[in-house]
């Protein structure tokens, strides 16, 4: 059972939760040492103290270990990457095709995301009208994971350029299951507190999600 009494957060800490912000960045560029053995089932743990729609969890995390499975998730990264770089305006062509956009190679931890869409946990409470809050909830519960994951000194970077359908398949999931995201986790090769598409020329953070009007 859970002490009722709740904590007092510090200034120690909100300094320390604003460092950790700062530094969780998407990581490409992995080492290849295993992560410690139970790391990635506590994080998991944590993961599932994300909130979720009419506490729904719909996450569903499919550890991706076996040679067979990776290659598939290589190749579809391969295909869909390759149809990005065509469809690039031809002056970005160079600058997309010297870009790290994935760790597939060396991360030695990799996990597949998925919604499930069909789950009766919350029985719909909340997503009448916006069904798409499943996967709203599925996104934070992989953020508390990326957080967690950054305050144990491990590195998360998510690949998207993945075709949903047939990453679906290939890992035999369930149709039911939308797949949301892939990450790959590990010892960072490099720290930076900047994201690497800035620091490659790609696109720099602009800080302007504030509305820009008031109501």
């Amino acid at each position: 059972m859970t002490d009722p009494t709740p904590p007092e957060f510090d200034d120690a800490f909100r300094h320390g939760l604003e460092a950790l912000l700062r530094w969780r960045r998407d990581v490409r560029r992995f080492r290849t040492d295993p992560l410690e053995p139970g790391l990635i089932d506590r994080l998991l743990d944590l993961a599932d103290l994300a909130p979720s729609v009419g506490n729904s969890q719909p996450w569903r995390f499919v550890s991706v270990d076996t040679p067979a499975a990776r290659a598939a998730v290589r190749a579809n990264f391969e295909a869909a990457n390759a149809e990005a770089l065509a469809a690039q305006p031809s002056e970005r062509r160079r600058l997309y095709a010297s870009l790290k956009l994935a760790g597939l190679e060396r991360a030695p931890a990799q996990l597949a995301v998925f919604t499930d869409t069909a789950t009766a946990q919350g029985h719909g409470l909340g997503r009448r009208t916006m069904p798409e809050t499943l996967e709203h909830s599925t996104v934070m519960a992989v953020h508390t994971l990326w957080l967690a994951a950054r305050a144990c000194g491990v590195g998360v970077g998510w690949v998207s350029i993945l075709e949903p359908e047939r990453l679906r398949r290939d890992l035999r999931a369930p149709e039911v299951w939308r797949f949301t995201a892939y990450l790959c986790l590990g010892q960072p090769e490099e720290e930076h507190a900047d994201p690497e598409l800035e620091r490659a020329g790609w696109q720099a953070r602009t800080g302007n999600g504030r509305a820009a009007l008031s109501r």
